[in-house]
């Protein structure tokens, strides 16, 4: 037999067999880019100023986040201050004290701030007169329980777990917002996920994983602040913010008045000599640094703010390594940094939200 030729029998098959009529090619409709500002907040910042519509709005942004970075920077330091503060008083004493000199310095802020807002109100109704003591209080009331309980927590844990533990507020908030009929995304589960894997990391000991009483106070104090959180995120809008600031700070003294008059009994001696650590936690934490963060939220995208505020963990550890010379094992810095993913991952924009915008 000879041999058979391929390309004969492709052309025979082909002589007999009709074609089919050519469609006409459907038009190419060009596919819409990904949004990316989940990915990286200043992408659209920088796109708005490249075309001309942000007028320069990065480099304000720019501008105002060095003041952003000094906050975050004051409060890891602030967790230094609290751990050597519990060398002369009580827990409840020292935030009592503190809370009380916060309220006291942002009180001469008040008239000025006033004069520098150009969007100030007329008049004030009764009504807004009521939401401002009413949020005051029920924010005081939290802030003075959860701080007190982070205070207690400084007398088991180290200055960065502490830190650390207690930024999981922003993990907890979007998942809180369930009860407030606000679903969080699959993005914060999986964040929820890393956070725990972290938390285990932190508090796994030679046997096992063990939540010790430094580690429940600290998730108390995190749930707590989750829902300070949300009751300031409801009557923010309504009320002057460095107002209510000033309420709240001096409620939250009262509320750790308390314990501290029926189980630590102060003394004049011990809170001179927290004096140190007692100005820079009230004065500095609570006057300068929130002044700071009003002053330059008013000009910094919001989820860029809130990144930036998140490196204060990473400031406690610094902190606490520095001038404390406290270390963490690679395990617990492994934990560090899974903790450190998850509050990110929480507080960028979901797609749909980037896509929206």
């Amino acid at each position: 037999m000879g041999r058979r030729n391929p390309s004969a029998r492709r052309w025979r098959s082909l002589t007999f067999l009709p074609l089919p009529p050519r469609r006409p090619r459907p038009r190419c409709i060009p596919r819409r880019p990904r949004p990316r500002q989940w990915i990286c907040p200043l992408w659209a910042l920088a796109r708005a100023n490249k075309s001309g519509e942000g007028n320069g709005f990065l480099k304000k942004e720019l501008k105002y986040l060095p003041l952003l970075v000094l906050t975050a920077l004051i409060w890891g330091v602030a967790f230094v201050a609290q751990s050597v503060g519990n060398e002369y008083v009580g827990p409840f004493t020292f935030n009592a004290v503190r809370s009380v000199l916060g309220g006291a310095v942002l009180l001469p802020l008040i008239p000025l701030l006033d004069r520098l807002s150009k969007n100030e109100k007329a008049a004030v109704t009764p009504k807004d007169k009521k939401n401002l003591w009413l949020g005051g209080a029920l924010c005081g009331v939290l802030l003075g329980i959860a701080s007190g309980l982070q205070q207690w927590a400084l007398e088991y844990a180290s200055v960065g777990k502490v830190g650390f533990i207690t930024a999981l507020y922003i993990v907890i908030v979007p998942v809180l917002g369930i009860f407030f009929r606000r679903r969080p995304g699959v993005q914060v589960w999986v964040a929820v996920a890393i956070a725990l894997g972290g938390l285990y990391l932190l508090c796994w000991n030679g046997g096992g994983a063990a939540l010790g009483p430094g580690e429940m106070l600290l998730l108390a104090c995190s749930a707590l602040f989750s829902l300070h959180i949300l009751v300031i995120d409801h009557f923010s809008p309504l009320v002057d913010g460095v107002k209510l600031s000033c309420i709240q700070f001096f409620v939250a003294g009262l509320v750790c008045a308390v314990p501290s008059l029926l189980f630590e009994q102060p003394t004049l001696s011990g809170v001179l000599g927290a004096w140190g650590p007692i100005l820079y936690a009230g004065v500095l934490s609570c006057g300068v640094a929130y002044t700071l963060q009003v002053v330059a939220q008013k000009h910094v995208e919001p989820t860029l703010a809130s990144l930036t505020l998140s490196v204060e963990s990473v400031f406690s550890v610094l902190a606490g390594w520095l001038l404390l010379n406290q270390t963490l094992t690679g395990r617990e810095i492994a934990g560090c940094v899974l903790m450190f993913c998850a509050i990110v991952l929480a507080q960028l924009p979901s797609r749909k939200k980037a896509a929206r915008t």
